[in-house]
This record gives structure tokens, C-alpha cells and sequence, in this order.
């Protein structure tokens, strides 16, 4: 696990925008694992340009989300199907065929499930995985007690992740769907690579127990740290807690200068 530290949200996108770039320039067929928040946002703004620029090619890429509410429609202005095409999907050439968002209606969720694992290991596995964390250390919508052998499968939101998302629901919890179908811990740990974004001070109890606190069940994200190819990519206020900061930034600082010579 690797603790980078930078002064924005802005800066966090680019260093995961470069880091995709680069995957995808030796890669034309690469795999992303895909997140929704707002965090991502800003990557995918960078990634949107970069295509615009002719600097990327994504018509080979494939695509899985995370998660998905269930009890919404696919079309709903809240659904994690929208985001994407908002934000990212509507904006570059990923052949529709290669978008795989969690569906929120079917009648046999666990047969849904179980394909949907499938359909990540017949591509090959996913290649880069891109998350964020919610206050309470959860990943994706693998909430506090979540095994950390969890597969794809539906899931109730926690209280706190109600609240937390009522915002995108004119904030009213009761709108939010209290449940979602997520990847589960273990298929994200399956990644060749993951790529952990957070900002703000909201998440910084979450990082200091996600990275320096003990792995357990209680904050989900803590399993990462027994990922052999992980990158925390976080602002000032989200690293505020941390106790070996100081070091993570000199790593970090020489990192960049073994790079350069």
C-alpha cells in the first residue's frame, strides 16, 4: 500500500488520470473497475479531455461499476447508471456492449450475481480499480461488518450511508433506497490494481483506521492493506490524521525521484 498525499482534488484526479493513461497506452484492452461519489468526478473530467485530445483510445476498454442501488429505475436521476453516462460514459467511445453497471431490477439477484462475477473473470479479471471510501471505511457499498471474503450480492445500506447519500436525494433519507447490489471485498481485492480516492476531513477517521488501524470487518477498506498493488490517493484534510504522514510524504518524494533518474 502506497500513501499519496496531495494538496487537492484536482491534484489527486490528475495522478489517477496519469495512472490509468499510461495502463491503457500499453493496454488497449484494459479492464477498469469503475466508482461513482463525487470524488471521481474530476478523474473522469481529466480522462474526458484526454480522449477529446486524441491522447486516448477507450474503444477496447471494458468497464464494471461497483454497485448499484436497487428499488430505482436505470433512468433515474440518482441511479448509478446516470452518473456514469453523465460524467464519463456519454463522453468517450466505450462500445456500449463493454459498460457493466449492476442491474437494480431482476427477478433472481443471486443468478444476477454470480454472472456478473463471471462476466469480470471472462474478461480477465479487472486490471485497475478505482474507489472511494465512506466515512465510515466502507468500499464500494460493503458496509462495516461486510466479510472480507464477500462476493457480488445485495446489500442494506447502512444508516450512516443513508444519511451520507440523502444529499443526492434532495436531503430526504427516506428517498434513498435502503438496498444496493455491490461488488463484494474479495472480488475488489481480485483487482490487479487498486486506486483509492478520498478528500476532505468527512473521511479522514476513515483513512487513519483504513490504513494504520487493525484489519477487520469493522472498516472494510483496512483489507487493503494486505493488497499487494494499492494506492491511496488522498488531499491534506483526509491524511489530517495520520500519524506517520511525515513519512508517507518522503516516500512518496523519493518514489518520484527514483522515477526521474
Amino acid at each position: 500500500m502506497e500513501i499519496i498525499i496531495q494538496p487537492s482534488n484536482h491534484h489527486i484526479a490528475t495522478i489517477a488520470a496519469e495512472s490509468i493513461s499510461d495502463a491503457l497506452k500499453k493496454n488497449p484492452n484494459l479492464v477498469l473497475g469503475l466508482a461513482t461519489g463525487s470524488t471521481p468526478i474530476a478523474l473522469y473530467k481529466i480522462l474526458v479531455q484526454k480522449y477529446k485530445n486524441r491522447e486516448l483510445d477507450f474503444s477496447r476498454v471494458t468497464t464494471f461499476n461497483l454497485d448499484e442501488y436497487i428499488g430505482i429505475p436505470c433512468h433515474h436521476p440518482q441511479s448509478y447508471h446516470t452518473f456514469m453516462a453523465k460524467h464519463f460514459f456519454d463522453h468517450v467511445n466505450i462500445p456500449i456492449e463493454n459498460q457493466h453497471i449492476p442491474q437494480n431490477a431482476t427477478g433472481d439477484f443471486e443468478s444476477y450475481c454470480e454472472k456478473y462475477e463471471k462476466k469480470i473473470k471472462d474478461s480477465g479479471g479487472i486490471d485497475i480499480q478505482i474507489l472511494g471510501i465512506g466515512t465510515d471505511g466502507h468500499i464500494a457499498f460493503n458496509e462495516t461488518g461486510s466479510s472480507l471474503s464477500s462476493r457480488t450480492r445485495p446489500v442494506t445500506l447502512s444508516e450512516s450511508t443513508l444519511k451520507a447519500n440523502a444529499i443526492h436525494f434532495n436531503s430526504d433519507k427516506s428517498a434513498v433506497p435502503e438496498m444496493a447490489i455491490t461488488m463484494g471485498v474479495g472480488t475488489i481485492m481480485e483487482a490487479k490494481q487498486c486506486i483509492l480516492l478520498a478528500s476532505g476531513k468527512s473521511k479522514s477517521e476513515a483513512i487513519v483506521n483504513a490504513v494504520e488501524g487493525p484489519i477487520t470487518a469493522s472498516v472494510p477498506a483496512s483489507v487493503l492493506q494486505m493488497h499487494p498493488n494499492t494506492f491511496i490517493i488522498i488531499d491534506e484534510d483526509a491524511a489530517s490524521a495520520l500519524k506517520e504522514i511525515d513519512y508517507y510524504k518522503r516516500c512518496y518524494e523519493n518514489r518520484l525521484k527514483l522515477l526521474s533518474t
